[in-house]
């Protein structure tokens, strides 16, 4: 095999932070799609296209403005070092909120989809039963907007291991700890070491085929929502 460590190493970085800003995604992108989804506010369609806006904005302007919010003197930098964390830029923190922002709609989106296929009924009987709005939503809603969760956390995790631009923007290019596969994969073809990036680049289109593949066998239900 033409891997060596720092190949591995940029590998189990890159799973550690498709992990951590999955669960974070299904966190956060849960009551911003419930709220989508079921809101009849005017600032509803302002606030899908501010989730929306990763889809069509180039990486690096992305990166480039959290750059400035994350700084020494940007307000997120000046408050987390007032808190004493630090600076996020170039640390493994800086990547789980770069990545957060930018694979937000993957997440939202699926979900607010599988939300508004509920419709009303089912939520109006549980009314009936007296149940509380956290009880419907928890047991009504989330059962029923499963292959939404599943398609969600299965977008998001295989953005997260593809992004290139932002996490070089906002992680740098520091071996062990910001370095993540598609970083590594630029560094090998850089220095003309083709094979060491077929290897890389081979594991990722594969990783991306099997699980779409597998989305679309299993949970054809799931990918609905991304055909609209």
């Amino acid at each position: 095999m033409m891997l060596d460590a720092a190949d591995f190493a940029a590998v189990r970085l890159t799973l550690e932070l498709a992990t951590v800003v999955t669960l974070l995604l299904l966190a956060i992108g849960t009551p911003v799609a419930w709220w989508l989804a079921r809101t009849r506010s005017r600032l509803r369609h302002a606030v899908g296209a501010v989730v929306a806006l990763p889809l069509v904005l180039p990486p690096t302007v992305i990166g480039f403005y959290l750059l400035l919010l994350l700084g020494p003197n940007g307000p997120v930098g000046k408050l987390t070092e007032a808190l004493g964390i630090g600076l996020l830029p170039f640390s493994f923190g800086g990547l789980v909120l770069a990545s957060v922002c930018y694979s937000l709609p993957f997440v939202v989106q699926p979900l607010q989809n599988a939300f508004e296929a509920i419709g009303t009924r089912p939520l109006e009987v549980a009314a009936t039963l007296r149940a509380s709005p956290w009880d419907t939503f928890w047991s009504v809603a989330v059962p029923l907007a499963r292959p939404g969760f599943l398609s969600g956390a299965v977008l998001g995790f295989a953005h997260t291991v593809g992004e290139f631009g932002v996490v070089l923007m906002i992680g740098g290019n520091i071996p062990d700890k910001t370095r993540v596969v598609s970083v590594q994969i630029y560094d090998h073809v850089e220095a003309l070491e083709y094979a060491q990036a077929h290897w890389l680049a081979g594991g990722m289109l594969v990783f991306s085929f099997l699980v779409l593949l597998a989305l679309y066998t299993f949970y054809p239900q799931a990918m609905k929502g991304r055909r609209r």
